[in-house]
């Protein structure tokens, strides 16, 4: 019977085993592996690839041209724009040492985190292995190479630290410590203060 409770293109594959969430969109030429799991009120854009065994939350948006291989988990609210590659893979080869072919048990995941509420910016490349931040921002073209603390923006490759940002994504200023030794950042677009939880400094 069809599950009509989510929308899947025409032109889109959802593998049998996939779960999906009421309310998501998955749109033209994308295609999801058995296995994955995308959370509700998602939109996944034209031509995406969801691996096996990704977990994906709800309300999260991943635009046109992406690949999430297996190893992903990516929680609410998580934006990533088009044309971003997550890796899993921390020593790839497509053969053994002695020449032969790899198989999926040759294969060693290495898994990637991104929290809730972080933007990935488009054309960036994520390497397997890091966990990215709640509400951090991921500048366009970015290689991500280590972990982002949450509300960090980081750009360039390697992503190199440049400040932090609200929850609505502008850049923070007038970054303190309170009274209880928390990180305090004013946005001025909010027009109130941001705490950042869980701070890396330099």
């Amino acid at each position: 019977m069809l599950d009509t409770s989510y929308f899947v293109h025409s032109t889109a594959e959802v593998e049998p085993g996939a779960e999906v969430g009421v309310g998501t969109r998955i749109w033209r030429q994308a295609h999801v592996r058995g296995n994955a799991c995308i959370g509700e009120q998602c939109n996944i854009g034209k031509g995406v690839f969801v691996d096996a065994h990704v977990r994906i939350g709800s309300r999260v948006k991943i635009q046109n041209h992406t690949s999430v291989f297996e190893g992903v988990t990516l929680e609410d609210g998580v934006f990533v724009g088009p044309h971003v590659c997550f890796t899993n893979d921390l020593f790839p080869r497509a053969i053994t040492p002695t020449g032969d072919l790899k198989t999926a048990d040759d294969w060693e995941v290495t898994p990637t985190l991104v929290r809730y509420g972080a933007s990935i910016g488009g054309g960036s490349v994520i390497r397997c292995g890091v966990t990215i931040g709640e509400f951090a921002l991921i500048g366009a073209g970015s290689v991500v190479t280590r972990d982002v603390p949450p509300h960090a923006l980081v750009f360039g490759n390697p992503a190199r630290p440049h400040g932090y940002v609200c929850r609505c994504a502008r850049p923070l200023s007038r970054l303190a410590q309170d009274d209880d030794g928390r990180m305090v950042g004013w946005c001025d677009s909010c027009q109130q203060e941001c705490v950042i939880p869980q701070i890396a400094h330099e």
